[in-house]
């Protein structure tokens, strides 16, 4: 993510299209059983300097991935979720308001991973450890994964047809090996740090981006910026991490102006969008 102070923030804080699309969908669309009017979101879009063209080639593409559906009234087009994209999004809902930044109920238990796969599917051992850190695992050596909690992976092994290369297992730490240890040495913790500290420094201010034309405009930035945070961490367990560990902080910061935009974003919002029934 990019800072900015001046005139110019808005235009330097820029996430990419889909990213902020998503939050747009999860926010406005999401359980209201409507499509919204291209146009609508062209216009909401370029409150964040997304051009025209951008967001109708990222509608465009993500109607090829199953994500939405078009639905036409007269010479209008409303895109509409499809199933997997309300899949997408109600987990994006979870990881925001329900999981939290941080893992505070964690039972001792860690589910493994290792798999051996010869250099023939080398792509799909690529895709494996892609999805693992996506679903907050780190190497812990070559070959093993770890990640609190006991965590479903069921889908991840059949979509990528790994069969009798994967191992999953359920485990706790035995001496001599110290849980903080594992922590340590499978996850990096200065660059999860490093996110948050980068997130504090964008929106605990006095004005964040002083350049967005409303609150509609900071809403769906903030979430943005929020749901890849929470994305990208493993959920660690609170009693392993340091004391002044700023995903706590940065938590806090996000409800804050989540709250504080929410009514005024709504209302900016309901000015602008033509919603279709489906």
């Amino acid at each position: 993510m990019t800072l900015g102070g001046d005139e110019d923030d808005l235009t330097a804080h820029s996430p990419r299209p889909q990213s902020l699309v998503f939050s747009f969908l999860g926010i406005y669309v999401l359980d209201r059983d409507v499509a919204v009017y291209s146009g609508s979101v062209i216009d909401v879009f370029a409150r964040l300097h997304v051009s025209e063209e951008a967001v109708r080639s990222t509608l465009a593409r993500m109607v090829k991935r199953n994500l939405l559906i078009r639905h036409r009234q007269g010479r209008k087009v409303y895109f509409g979720l499809a199933p997997y994209a309300t899949e997408v999004l109600k987990d994006g809902r979870r990881r925001v308001w329900e999981t939290g930044a941080v893992n505070r109920d964690w039972d001792g238990t860690w589910t493994l991973v290792g798999f051996s796969l010869p250099d023939t599917r080398r792509s799909t051992r690529n895709d494996l450890r892609s999805q693992l850190i996506w679903n907050g695992f780190g190497l812990l050596q070559n070959g093993l994964w770890i990640a609190p909690g006991k965590k479903d992976v069921t889908d991840i092994i059949t979509s990528l047809e790994l069969g009798d290369h994967v191992t999953v297992l359920t485990a706790g730490a035995f001496k001599p090996t110290e849980t903080a240890d594992l922590v340590r040495k499978a996850f990096d913790l200065e660059r999860i740090a490093r996110r948050y500290r980068a997130f504090l420094a964008q929106w605990d201010v006095p004005q964040p981006l002083p350049s967005a034309p409303d609150d509609l405009a900071r809403q769906l930035l903030l979430h943005t910026d929020w749901l890849q945070l929470v994305r990208q961490d493993p959920h660690l367990p609170a009693e392993h991490l340091p004391h002044d560990w700023p995903a706590i902080r940065a938590e806090q910061l996000f409800q804050v102006l989540a709250r504080k935009y929410e009514q005024p974003a709504a209302e900016q919002a309901a000015a602008v969008l033509d919603l279709l029934p489906v």
